[in-house]
This record gives structure tokens, sequence and C-alpha cells, in this order.
């Protein structure tokens, strides 16, 4: 018996050795990213955190999962990626790149009131997800709701000095301005 608590213990320590590691990576990450000096560093880094995010930290198989799922998306099939990023919330609940992917997918296909409350998940579990804030940006620009949209996008900024997005954010004050007078 205590030899099957010795193996369990080892198997959940790894995976906290694992999880650490993974997430002292973004922890660099996240900081390179704010001090980068141009765009196209940070645009490498980006791509980093992108990477980071779409694998998973214990299991491949969700990894692979979520690959199908996006796979499915971008080639329109929005039934079966729908379905995979379901199954793979299911099974970790905790990994906010799957809620996002689920969250990208019901924007795209115009559930933005069940994107919104996906994306609410993905940010509960990864505050720094700047693709979370300017989707969400994008969704309140669609209601209107352009303190709201502002709001996501300078913290989306704050995060990432040189994401794309952020140039929209003076165009939104100019609205902000122009409904005020």
């Amino acid at each position: 018996m205590s030899v099957i608590k010795n193996f369990i213990f080892v198997c959940l320590f790894s995976l906290c050795l694992v999880s650490n590691s993974f997430s002292k990576d973004l922890d660099i990450l996240f900081k390179n990213l704010l001090s980068a000096e141009n765009y196209q560093d940070a645009e490498i880094i980006e791509q980093s955190i992108w990477e980071s995010w779409n694998i998973h930290p214990e299991k491949q198989s969700l990894t692979n999962k979520l690959a199908n799922g996006t796979q499915s998306m971008n080639k329109n099939n929005y039934g079966t990626a729908l379905e995979l990023f379901t199954e793979v919330i299911k099974e970790d609940p905790k990994w906010a790149e799957a809620w996002n992917k689920r969250a990208t997918l019901l924007f795209l296909i115009g559930n933005y009131s069940q994107s919104l409350m996906d994306i609410e998940k993905v940010l509960d579990l990864e505050p720094r997800h700047f693709g979370a804030l300017s989707g969400r940006a994008q969704i309140y620009l669609s209601y209107n709701q352009y303190e709201k949209a502002l709001e996501d996008l300078k913290k989306a900024k704050s995060i990432y000095p040189y994401i794309k997005s952020g140039t929209s954010i003076k165009k939104i004050e100019e609205i902000i301005k122009e409904l005020q007078i």
C-alpha cells in the first residue's frame, strides 16, 4: 500500500513541477512582452505566449484535441469544433485556452452572449489574456458599449504595448467624446 502512495505522491509532485515551470515560463514571456523595444520583438514574444497557451501543461491528449478543434474552426466545421472545445473544457475546466477557443468560436457564429461568458472564464483563469480582452472589446463595440471596449483595449495594451487592437483606442475615445456632445 505504501508503494502505491509513494507512486501517487511522485506523480503529483512531478505534475506540480511541470505546472510551476509552465507558469514561470509564461511569467518571463509576459515580462519580456512588456519590455519589448519594438513591434517585431513583441510579435515574436506574442507568438511564444500563444504557443504556450495552446499546450496543455499536463496532458498531450488535450493539446491534440484543442488543435483538432482549432483546425475544425479554421475550416468552418463549427459543430465539430464546438464539440471538441466543450470536451476539453469538461476534461480540464481550469485550462484558460480551451475556454478562449470556444469563446472565439461562439463569437464567429454570432453567439456573443455565450462568448462573453466564456471570456469571463478565460480572464478569471488568465487575467493577462490579451486576446480575450481584445475579443471582448469587439463584442462590446458591436453592442455600442464604447466605454467597456475602451477599458478592455487599454488593459490589453497595458499587458502588451504593441498589440494591434491598441490602435483602436484613439478612435473609440473620439466616438465617446462625440456621443457626449
